[in-house]
């Protein structure tokens, strides 16, 4: 069964962030995921208001796993640390019929 990592971010440092984000698309490519979303997000209902959203999509929860606990990730997060605030969440996708 496929799964997405949905991450909810806000970033408030572009010029580091931007070193992440030159990194992380081929190893996500590596692990087998593919973005499928990544842009702002219009808040409709609620009280959280991340500035943006990135969803990939994995074949299952264990490759995006893999990825998340890779070597190559692991080198790419401090890149990423002090530049913003996210919520990453990993969730099933729904069964194709």
């Amino acid at each position: 069964m496929s799964a997405y990592l949905i991450i909810q971010a806000t970033v408030n440092d572009w010029a580091r962030f931007k070193q992440y984000t030159q990194i992380v698309p081929d190893i996500v490519a590596k692990f087998g995921g593919k973005y499928i979303v990544q842009g702002a997000a219009e808040l409709i209902e609620g009280q959280f208001d991340p500035a943006s959203v990135v969803i990939s999509k994995w074949p299952d929860k264990e490759s995006a796993r893999s990825f998340w606990a890779s070597e190559e990730y692991k080198q790419a997060i401090p890149l990423r640390e002090g530049t913003g605030t996210f919520n990453v969440m990993l969730v099933d996708g729904l069964e194709e019929k």
